[in-house]
């Protein structure tokens, strides 16, 4: 599982030191079950998915060992999603892991989660969704829950996703609305490679023991969930999508404070920008496939080619002030890993939306690919550019 361990101090801007850091050869499923324990969670239940299950099956092993409070083996990813409501409620800390199917069939109780306001963070392993049945990645699973009233933050490697599992616990306990972490299956969670591991007396120091300002409790009865008539349903709806709105400042703090804890931020948590300031086409996307982004940009500025990219971390809520990124600009490449049957790209829609409520007239090109686990190379990415180049278009990548 884990080879080359050695201990380590790392120091801030100021010399300071930010915290104990442990460095690891680790497999990113296992390492995301130790980050997680590190977290002290009061409740973990998880119905096993590939490519979601080694980090599911690590955490039953570290329940076994006695080092984490519990972990409950349930029969459904719905029943998984039902008792971190549960926990939530009395108060806990609660946490879960799935994929695919899996995220599909908690889809009712994603909602209520979100609507009840209760904090819980899910790791989701993105897994194309059936039929045909494909158990590799892309963003299809997670995207079709945009709308659930869930932050979602995607992940271009390992280490930022055991960098942001603490963030996504602090920034649903400070809002009071679930997290989603969002790593993309096989391509991170079987990658095995030297991580910085945080350890557990450093996410001590960083996220408190969660304080439930309102619980069940049978001596203090409240009422959650209740039923709203027509006069009140709307307004709580609207609540929400303000108060999901705002939390895109906590994203941003939470993203300062923990680069004081550990000397890593990425970009301002809710976008990561890549020799973007002076570029004159910009590559837009999420997740891994960034990483080999950011190698095609590296590659295109050696042959003398202005090009940069813009990495958006928190697709919700929706970061619109991206788009300022665009202005002046010859062109944008957004490339995505999903498909909305019978409408443009769902980030592609986002995006252009947006630019042309602010006036942006910079053509925005729309790629999709990468579905049912296809590769995404640093050559098709420069072709991707390329293509931008000959005016705006519409393409599937990889047919």
């Amino acid at each position: 599982m884990c080879t080359g361990v050695s201990g380590q101090v790392h120091k801030n801007g100021d010399g300071g030191e930010v915290g104990d850091i442990m460095k690891k050869t680790i497999e990113g499923s296992f390492a995301v079950a130790e980050v997680v324990k590190n977290c002290s969670p009061d409740v973990v239940a998880c119905f096993p998915i590939t490519p979601s299950t080694h980090i599911a099956e690590e955490l039953d092993r570290m329940y076994t060992d006695g080092k984490i409070k519990s972990y409950t083996a349930v029969e459904s990813e719905f029943s998984a999603i039902s008792m971190l409501v549960g926990a939530s409620a009395a108060g806990g800390r609660a946490f879960t892991t799935t994929d695919s199917q899996g995220i599909a069939l908690m889809h009712e109780v994603l909602f209520a989660a979100a609507g009840m306001r209760l904090p819980m963070v899910i790791v989701a392993a993105n897994r194309s969704l059936s039929a045909p049945l494909s158990i590799w990645n892309d963003h299809q699973d997670t995207i079709s829950e945009r709308d659930s009233g869930w932050i979602q933050i995607y992940c271009k490697n390992n280490q930022e996703v055991l960098d942001s599992v603490p963030q996504a616990f602090k920034i649903s306990e400070e809002t009071n609305i679930p997290v989603m972490v969002c790593m993309d299956g096989f391509y991170l969670t079987h990658l095995v490679e030297q991580i910085d591991m945080p350890e557990e007396e450093m996410i001590e120091k960083y996220l408190p023991k969660r304080t439930a300002e309102y619980k069940l409790d049978p001596e203090n009865p409240i009422t959650m969930g209740m039923y709203a008539m027509p006069t009140h349903y709307q307004g709580f709806r609207m609540d929400l999508h303000k108060d999901v709105i705002n939390a895109g400042e906590n994203v941003k703090k939470e993203m300062e404070v923990w680069g004081e804890h550990s000397g890593r931020k990425y970009g301002n948590g809710l976008w990561e920008e890549y020799h973007a300031e002076d570029a004159e086409y910009l590559f837009v996307g999420m997740g891994s496939v960034m990483e080999n982004a950011e190698l095609a940009i590296e590659k295109m500025r050696k042959e003398g080619k202005k090009a940069g990219l813009v990495r958006i971390r928190c697709y919700r809520p929706f970061p619109n002030e991206i788009v300022e990124s665009f202005r002046g600009k010859e062109g944008v490449v957004v490339f995505e890993k999903d498909v909305s049957m019978g409408a443009d790209a769902p980030l592609y829609a986002e995006l252009s939306s947006v630019a042309r409520e602010k006036g942006i007239e910079t053509p925005l090109s729309s790629f999709m690919g990468g579905l049912g686990g296809k590769d995404i190379t640093v050559e098709h990415i420069e072709e991707m550019m390329e293509k931008a180049k000959e005016g705006q278009v519409k393409m599937v990548w990889g047919e």
